[in-house]
């Protein structure tokens, strides 16, 4: 099976498993800040391997050589851009909830500011309509109580070797089987700016907010000050009083701090 991938590093394990189960015959990525989103191991994968890379958007043009080429699926795992879709070219993508909950470009920090016990990883086909298309695949995993955004997507990644070679060794019968997903529920991108920390805000409040964008930066407002917390992490222990980011009844430690 040849395919064309699509995506950053955010799925990169999916990317190695479908290169042992196929042929990449075509990789593509977008821009990215290579701070909090990558795309260094998905450019660097497809030059070592001497394989024809695209930073950028996709177009048209590219579904069209594509298909010249024999491509018999293009598999998105986490793109920036919509993509060209084309009835007579199968596409799939790979999506972090359990559609149809949870449509939507982030769908791990809203999982967990709404404290839900489960999550999961979607493979469904690519649509006009975003995060819509029939599914072809669907495994679950727990949310643990204590759960953050990175632990939850180790968790999520760990599922996408198998479901990666399940789905090119059974393609045919997972693309005709495939079940529509019928009414979902669209959850907006969560902004950390829409989610600020306060020093009037309870420990379970702040604690929810650093799980939910643990590695991301997090926005700390006290007065009129604001600073940005990466890595935070809530402590109740009387001995850390001389820390500079409080909360009712704890305080905030982070991994990078910067004044905004």
């Amino acid at each position: 099976m040849k395919i064309a991938y699509i995506g950053i590093d955010m799925l990169y394990p999916a990317l190695l498993s479908l290169a042992g189960n196929c042929e990449i015959m075509e990789v593509f990525t977008c821009e990215t800040d290579n701070e909090t989103e990558f795309n260094l191991q998905v450019c660097a994968f497809a030059r070592e391997h001497k394989i024809p890379l695209t930073v950028g958007k996709i177009k048209r043009e590219d579904i069209v050589r594509l298909k010249k080429n024999g491509c018999d699926v293009v598999v998105c795992g986490g793109y920036y851009h919509r993509i060209p879709v084309d009835d007579s070219l199968p596409m799939v993508n790979i999506h972090h909830s359990l559609l149809p909950i949870g449509r939507g470009a982030w769908p791990m920090p809203a999982t967990i500011l709404r404290g839900l016990t489960e999550s999961g990883v979607t493979v469904h086909k690519i649509t006009k309509e975003f995060d819509e298309g029939d599914i072809l695949l669907q495994e679950r995993v727990p949310v643990a109580p204590k759960e953050n955004l990175r632990t939850l997507t180790a968790k999520q990644l760990a599922l996408l070797p198998d479901m990666m070679k399940r789905l090119v060794t059974e393609f045919d019968l997972l693309w005709g089987q495939a079940v529509p997903q019928g009414k979902g529920e669209y959850w907006s991108c969560p902004m950390e700016s829409d989610y600020p920390i306060t020093e009037h805000m309870s420990t379970v409040e702040a604690d929810l907010i650093l799980r939910a964008f643990y590695g991301y930066e997090c926005i700390y407002q006290i007065q009129d000050k604001q600073y940005g917390l990466v890595g935070g992490v809530l402590q109740t222990d009387e001995n850390t009083r001389d820390h500079r980011f409080p909360v009712q009844g704890g305080f905030i430690e982070a991994e990078q701090v910067k004044e905004l």
